[in-house]
This record gives structure tokens, sequence and C-alpha cells, in this order.
């Protein structure tokens, strides 16, 4: 259904980038453990117990320490509600602040938890309701809908194969300082002539270029038809 409030105006910062963090790391099956979500968030275990139990009491999250942590179906709406602010904010802050995509990442992390709905559309406005992030992942609708489109690492790829970048993982600066200088921006076209041997680089041809790609960058690239 259309979102009349913000559902987060209840909620701090930190509990927030809990649910966040717990919708990316979910499962199929089982939830998140303790010690999985401290180590992700870099908090201690103690830390993540304690916000589990308050979260519980706010109807986001379901805990059973066999099982570990869900979302509800209220925590499902939150963290999508995030994430659409977030991505939103990385394609603003890159289409009309001038940003570059390895610049964009810690700047949405502030932000995400202080804009209201209101500058949520107008920034969906102004941008096209655009349906990537700079970095190529889903925007998640009005509504909520989140489409996941998977993609295959261009580890994955075979001699021969003629494939185009589709999303890049923001989750390193530095890695992506490193990938758009290669020329592997979203979009670009690229052939590769010789996987990875031995953990060596990936060979590939950009336009009428060759490169080497490291495997430690070529994991973070994600390419598609």
């Amino acid at each position: 259904m259309p979102k009349t409030a913000r559902l987060t105006s209840s909620l701090s910062s930190s509990q927030e980038d809990y649910v966040k963090a717990l919708y990316k790391l979910r499962h199929t099956g089982h939830g998140v453990s303790t010690s999985e979500l401290a180590e992700h968030l870099h908090v201690s275990a103690p830390s993540v117990s304690e916000m589990f139990g308050k979260l519980a009491a706010l109807g986001l999250v379901s805990h059973d320490r066999y099982r570990g942590a869900e979302l509800t179906e209220r925590g499902e709406a939150v963290a999508v509600e995030m994430i659409r602010h977030h991505r939103l904010l990385e394609m603003y802050l890159v289409k009309a602040l001038g940003y570059s995509w390895d610049e964009v990442h810690e700047e949405a992390e502030r932000l995400e938890h202080v804009i209201s709905e209101q500058f949520e559309e107008r920034i969906a406005a102004a941008l096209g309701r655009p349906r990537r992030d700079p970095h190529g992942d889903p925007i998640p609708s009005e509504r909520g809908d989140l489409e996941e489109s998977p993609h295959t690492p261009l580890t994955a790829c075979a001699a021969g194969d003629l494939v185009r970048v589709r999303r890049v993982s923001d989750s390193d600066p530095d890695k992506l300082r490193a990938i758009g200088e290669l020329g592997l921006q979203l979009g670009a076209d690229v052939e590769v002539l010789e996987p990875s041997r031995y953990e060596g680089p990936i060979t590939v041809r950009l336009g009428r270029r060759l490169r080497q790609i490291p495997l430690g960058l070529a994991r973070e690239v994600f390419v598609g038809d």
C-alpha cells in the first residue's frame, strides 16, 4: 500500500541501521544470528542482544535464541523505506551535486535517517523517478516494491563471453575508485578474453583497450546481457 507517513519516525538512527542490516543479511528458512549481525555492524554481541529485545518490543523483529532474528512484515517495510531513502540520496548526490560514485555511500548513510517523505518525493520527482542507484542497485518504489535483479559476477564469466556491467558493489570506496579508473562503469560492454588463473587477474577488452582486472576488483563487478 502507498506510504502515508514515515514508518521510521519514532525510531533512532541506530535502530534503523539494525533493521536495514537484518534485511541485508536475511536468509531463507532461518534468522540472522547475534554473532553474524555483531560482525556486520562492528559491535558487541551483548549490544546486538539488547537491540533485538528493543526491536521485538516495537514489533519489528521476531527473535529466537536458536533460530536467530527475523524481520516482521512491519520491520521489512521499515528496512525497504530506509533503502529507498539511501539509494535515492546516492543518485541525487551524483546527478545534482556532482559527487562521484565512491563518495556517496557515507553521505547517504548519514542523510537517510533525517529526510522527510516530502523531501524523498521531491528528490524522486527531480530525478525522473530513477529505478536504480549509481551502483546499479534497484531503488524500491513508493509502494515498497523492491525488484532484485540477479546478475553474474565477472569472476564467473568464461573466455569469449560478451557482457555488460549492470551493478558494482558499493561496500569499499577504494575499490569503487579503482573499478571506475579501469573503465568498468555501469553499461560498459566487456569481452572476457581470459578468465582468472591461479587467483590472477581477468583479461578483458573494454572498447579498444585490453585491461587486466585484479580478482579482488572483479569480484565486486556484476554483469548481464
